[in-house]
């Protein structure tokens, strides 16, 4: 079982990358310990800025380095990052085209006990709305470190969420031949297809199982990049199936679930089912507490499949 959280496989890319890019700039909202970002303070100090509890400062000065040609990653709870820093993240990062890769940590329901103040359910929706910000949610570690390798090619704003806790693994080293802004293709299907962001992916590849045991056909797709959406893989696959089940860490509107039933309505309707935490305050437990309780696991993502090829 994998014990590295997709936090740690970032810090690793960006140390490695440290070694010969001094443009690299790590930056926390006293947040390096839960970021797994202590190692990269502790090798590289004069590439790291540590600003206390205070979101939207952290933003703006990332924004200012990227502005004197820096890399700055900025990474804080993606519950605060997406909330108290939106202004932030709208003006500083994205209206001004600044080269800052926002790291939403422990994402989702990450803090599990914390409660709602601490849950981050809408911070795909909420930066997604903001023209000229992409939003990735890498579903393992060798995914995550693809991600942050690309980011580290380009000049574009972009949020990343990512969970606390490590997650299965669902590649190897090559990603499943990472393709940056492409969605992977984890399983074809005819019957019914599932399409999954971050640690949703891991259940949905176990539903795509449990289905074919009963002789259903299931495709599934790994959408990590739920902004820009990959639309022209999600139609081609929509197309050979009868229904679509989306499954995400998130409230039920304006993330994954609101995407792809726009961009399946309009190009090729079928019937779209969504899965995804409720909208009222989730109850307190672990991840896969959480996640069990609302069927957001294997079995329940079947099941939904089951219903939504019986009202196709």
């Amino acid at each position: 079982m994998n014990k590295i959280p997709n936090r740690q496989a970032i810090c690793d890319v960006l140390m490695e990358k440290a070694k010969e890019d001094k443009d690299i700039v790590v930056l926390c909202s006293d947040s390096r310990g839960s970021a797994s970002l202590t190692p990269f303070a502790q090798e590289f100090p004069e590439q790291f800025v540590e600003v206390g509890i205070a979101e939207q400062d952290l933003v703006s000065i990332s924004a200012g380095l990227a502005k004197c040609g820096k890399k700055p990653f900025a990474a804080s709870p993606a519950c605060f990052l997406s909330t108290r820093s939106y202004e932030q993240a709208k003006i500083d990062c994205a209206y001004s085209d600044t080269n800052v890769t926002l790291i939403g940590i422990s994402g989702g329901v990450s803090y599990g006990a914390l409660g709602m103040s601490h849950h981050s359910a809408q911070d795909i929706a909420a930066m997604a709305a903001i023209p000229n910000m992409r939003v990735y949610l890498p579903s393992d570690r060798f995914q995550t470190a693809k991600l942050t390798e690309a980011l580290l090619e380009d000049k574009k704003p972009a949020y990343i969420r990512v969970g606390r806790n490590p997650v299965e693994d669902i590649y190897n080293e090559t990603a499943g031949a990472f393709v940056m802004d492409k969605a992977t293709v984890l399983a074809e299907g005819t019957d019914v297809l599932l399409v999954a962001c971050g640690e949703m992916v891991r259940p949905a590849l176990d539903a795509v199982a449990l289905l074919a045991e009963k002789g259903i056909s299931a495709g599934l797709l790994d959408m990590y990049c739920v902004k820009p959406l990959d639309k022209e893989s999600l139609i081609r696959a929509a197309e050979k199936v009868k229904a679509v089940v989306t499954v995400e860490e998130h409230a039920p509107y304006g993330g994954l679930g609101a995407m792809v039933s726009q961009a399946v309505g309009s190009s090729c309707p079928r019937r779209v089912l969504n899965m995804a935490l409720p909208d009222a305050p989730v109850i307190s437990g672990t991840s896969r507490e959480v996640f069990d309780y609302y069927g957001l696991n294997g079995e329940g993502i079947a099941a939904k499949a089951e219903e939504g090829l019986k009202l196709a």
